[in-house]
């Protein structure tokens, strides 16, 4: 599965489970979130207040796993 900002957290979590904890280290606590259900990893990111560069980094590093 491709991962891109576009992609829903739900989705990304239901297809792999490891990438909670990449978003927890980014500071993003998603698994608990009800939010999760229906933002994309971009929504969740700039609601935590993360700039556009570091969202290409975590899609990146999501993308490793």
């Amino acid at each position: 599965m491709k991962i891109t900002n576009k992609t829903k957290i739900n989705k990304l979590l239901e297809k792999n489970p490891e990438a909670a904890e990449i978003l927890f280290e980014a500071g993003m606590g998603c698994v608990g979130c009800s939010m999760a259900m229906h933002e994309t990893i971009e929504q969740g990111c700039l609601a935590h207040g993360m700039t556009k560069k570091q969202i290409e980094k975590l899609i990146k590093e999501l993308n490793k796993k």
